[in-house]
């Protein structure tokens, strides 16, 4: 019974870590960018877009597809980042365990 209650209290500990740890991914950020970097975009660890930015030379009046294309690219590469960076912050909790859908 003793070995069971500090099993509990380990794994509460490592709930409280994975929290705080989820907590912090939503203050780091990634970039993605395209274009050889005339769009960018500025993701947070939980994948939210906190910013765009599009340089005027990416501008083409007479190619929106291009621009569309670019703003495309940038926000995949960004989210591909966050997921990335949170895999690494949340893989010390889950390496060695293999819980489908965890992360």
């Amino acid at each position: 019974m003793k070995n069971m209650n500090q099993m509990m209290k380990q794994v509460k500990k490592m709930q409280e870590q994975m929290l705080k740890a989820q907590e912090e991914l939503g203050n780091k950020t990634v970039e993605g960018t395209a274009g050889g970097g005339v769009v960018s975009v500025t993701v947070n660890g939980h994948k939210k877009v906190l910013g765009v930015v599009i340089k005027p030379e990416a501008v083409d009046p007479d190619d929106v597809e291009m621009l569309q294309d670019l703003i495309l690219t940038a926000v995949n590469d960004a989210i591909s980042k966050a997921d990335e960076m949170a895999n690494q912050d949340m893989g010390r909790f889950t390496s060695g365990m293999n819980i489908p859908g965890l992360f």
